[in-house]
């Protein structure tokens, strides 16, 4: 059976027959999946001109290779023209943007909390900052964040205004889904929301950082990301547990395996401390962020611990207490200072 991985080894080095580049130069893979159920791939590509008449031929040799060389049912394809950004032809000031993606390897380690926080710090020491909600299942941002569940307004061009809160840009599923209904989504819809989030935002011109919460594990979001921005780095984010940190290590080999720079390991809910003495009791264990680390070979850029805001907020520390110390020493890391 062949894995999903190495069906994108195969799809990457074919060439887009409109450009004659690679589909892993271009990043034409949209979508990638396999239906188990019918034995058939279902792929989205992006070619340089889905109209040119090389793309005929092209198709024929794409289903041979599924269907008699890799012995999968079926093939279901579908064919968009690559962005003016992914063709180059955007302004440098465009392509400058520095993209990090916030991961776990499991739910309910507080990832949302930490990128918000992040965020939210950027912003207070100067930096234009952008934040993408793309945990598309159980998106949460803008809880975190305070913001009212609402549709956000558009341009006459039809990019979609992403809504500001502490400096900081949002956009999230969260303000598309009606009376918080489930979403019930495939891989290509999950990809095409994805896609609106980087392409059809109206972010500030001069925005400068980007930060992405992203759904636990390794599944369809991440191989998305990898393919719609590849430069984008990652921070992994754990809790003390051997259990979440087992997880949150495989979370960061997939990220190194998609060749994505991985700046570091945040490990949240460290200790929480007493109210009558301020001593420190480890409620999950002690060392996970430590191994984490370690065995991804990055460094370790804070420890948090369990405790509320002080300033009245449920979730966004203050610089005077001590998880926004931390913030913002994770912060500096991230600029380089």
């Amino acid at each position: 059976m062949v894995t999903i991985q190495e069906l994108r080894e195969k799809i990457e080095v074919l060439r887009d027959p409109s450009s004659g580049k690679t589909f892993k130069e271009t990043g034409g893979i949209r979508h990638l999946g396999i239906d188990t159920e019918n034995n058939r791939v279902v792929l989205i590509l992006a070619l340089e001109n889905k109209d040119a008449p090389e793309v005929k031929q092209f198709k024929v040799h794409l289903t041979k290779l599924i269907k008699i060389d890799l012995k999968f049912s079926g093939l279901k394809l579908e064919l968009e023209d690559l962005t003016p950004k992914e063709k180059g032809t955007v302004l440098d000031k465009e392509k400058k943007i520095r993209y990090i993606g916030i991961a776990s390897g499991k739910g309910g380690v507080g990832k949302s909390t930490v990128t918000a926080n992040l965020a939210v710090t950027l912003a207070k020491l100067g930096v234009k900052v952008g934040l993408i909600d793309a945990d598309i299942y159980g998106p949460s941002i803008p809880s975190v964040m305070d913001l009212e569940i609402k549709l956000p307004k558009g341009t006459d061009d039809e990019k979609i205004i992403p809504f500001e809160k502490w400096g900081v840009q949002v956009i999230s599923t969260a303000f598309f889904i009606e009376n918080n209904r489930p979403l019930m989504w495939r891989g290509p819809m999950l990809h095409k929301m994805l896609q609106h989030f980087f392409y059809d935002v109206k972010w500030d011109d001069d925005i400068e950082y980007i930060l992405i919460d992203l759904p636990p594990g390794t599944g369809d979001v991440a191989l998305d990301i990898q393919s719609i921005i590849p430069q984008c780095e990652m921070i992994i984010v754990t809790i003390p547990h051997p259990t979440a940190s087992q997880i949150a290590v495989k979370a960061g080999f997939g990220a190194k395996q998609l060749n994505h720079k991985i700046l570091g390991v945040v490990e949240n809910m460290s200790f929480f401390r007493t109210p009558e003495t301020s001593a420190e009791v480890y409620l999950f264990g002690q060392g996970g962020g430590e191994e984490v680390a370690k065995q991804l070979g990055v460094p370790l850029l804070g420890k948090l611990e369990l405790a509320q805001p002080r300033n009245g907020h449920h979730s966004i520390y203050g610089l005077d207490e001590y998880n926004g110390l931390v913030y913002l020493n994770i912060a500096k890391q991230i600029l380089g200072k």
